[in-house]
């Protein structure tokens, strides 16, 4: 399933000549937008200590689509090893070829090396996801020992033989401490873009959506929590807000929780938000809502779990260079990729749906960030849970 070879080995590296004059379907992209200016570029201090021979990893789930192949760029050229799983439902593989391009030129300029990028093709809901995370795990023995346990071996043994074996390997000392081993791993924070997002496609085929981005992303926080892995960040919605979102005043995180929680408004009056949200239109948007209750619980349960959920409106906009933008394989119904799909010639006329909304020419209004700015407030949030910048084991924020 692999599109590139096992962990320790590179992806193809193209040159950016060799993808600027491609003009397949594949490579139809937004135009191009002024780059942001609401972050600048300089490489901070790494919290997630990447560097040397346990270095350390960053999984990307849904890591080739429009929003996780910026956060993915941006990742690399903040100095962090990344790991994508994608299954290219929704995507192209000739991303990933764009993404390492992008990359090489970025670190070419800096005269440094370029961070490892692999790629897995496979649903993270699938069975070998335990295989992926499995290579990555490493065994300790108190605050002392450490064992690295390789790939190639890891994948066809079970977790108790390892155990079993290290047990044995141990000093005698050693056997006075058993319940001292514990799992770890490599990766120390995901990424999750690997919802489900067509609201009208989530009416047609609601089980389809609950069975993804619910069951799924379930089964997924399980594995994760026998792994050790427990910094998440979340791609949320503002959909969460349901009638909220209505009201035409500034939404705020405490707008939509998901236990009871006490916030000073904007008059300095004290008030407590009640769990619950009315208004949720679509089952794409109820998807997103259970998403945040469940993340919320076991961060409540357990407080060495460290998630953040960020709650965007409409991701515009594309990479400077154009390499990078909205490609769905699924019929586009965000904005621009509708747009694009008019000025191509491919769609005849932009249908605008609405007259009596209450706006001054009666259409619809809609709030949108750039997709780059998305993406790094993506690593921003990462590099949070990885610092304990965030008191809470669960934090929303709204980005748009």
């Amino acid at each position: 399933m692999d599109a590139c070879p096992s962990p320790g080995t590179s992806c193809p590296s193209p040159s950016l000549s060799s993808l600027s004059d491609v003009s397949s379907p594949e490579t139809l992209n937004t135009p191009d937008t002024q780059k942001s200016v609401l972050f600048d570029d300089d490489v901070v201090e790494d919290p997630l200590d990447i560097a040397g021979r346990n270095a350390r990893v960053i999984m990307v789930v849904g890591g080739l689509g429009y929003v996780g192949s910026h956060t993915v760029l941006e990742l690399l050229k903040d100095g962090y090893n990344v790991l994508i799983i994608d299954d290219l439902s929704n995507s192209y593989q000739s991303v990933l070829h764009r993404i390492k391009a992008l990359a090489a030129d970025y670190f070419a300029t800096l005269d440094r090396s370029m961070p490892e990028l692999h790629f897995h093709r496979l649903d993270y809901r699938s069975p070998s996801m335990r295989s992926i995370l499995a290579s990555y795990s490493i065994h300790t023995f108190g605050t002392q020992m450490e064992y690295d346990v390789p790939p190639s071996a890891i994948c066809n043994l079970t977790s108790t033989t390892i155990e079993e074996k290290m047990r044995l390997s141990a000093p005698a000392h050693e056997h006075q401490n058993e319940h001292l081993v514990r799992r770890q791993s490599k990766i120390s924070g995901v990424i999750h873009f690997a919802a489900f997002k067509s609201v009208e496609e989530s009416i047609r085929n609601p089980l389809k959506y609950y069975a993804n981005n619910v069951c799924g992303l379930v089964d997924f926080l399980v594995l994760l929590q026998e792994f050790g892995v427990k910094n998440l960040v979340f791609s949320s919605s503002a959909t969460v807000y349901g009638d909220r979102a209505k009201s035409g005043i500034p939404l705020r995180e405490e707008f939509c929780v998901h236990h009871p929680e006490t916030y000073l408004d904007d008059d300095g009056c004290e008030k407590t938000s009640r769990p619950g949200a009315l208004g949720l239109t679509s089952p794409y948007g109820r998807t997103k809502f259970m998403c945040e209750a469940i993340l919320a619980d076991i961060a409540k349960s357990d407080r060495s779990w460290s998630i953040i959920s960020l709650r965007y409106f409409n991701p515009v906009g594309c990479h400077e260079s154009g390499l990078l933008g909205e490609d769905p394989r699924q019929r586009p119904s965000n904005l621009i990729p509708v747009i694009a799909t008019v000025l191509t010639g491919t769609k005849p006329v932009l249908e605008i749906f609405g007259t009596d909304w209450e706006t001054s020419d009666g259409t619809a209004v809609r709030d949108f960030i750039h997709v780059v700015d998305l993406a790094r407030g993506h690593l921003a949030a990462l590099t949070a849970t990885a610092s304990g910048a965030i008191a809470e084991s669960f934090r929303t924020f709204n980005l748009g």
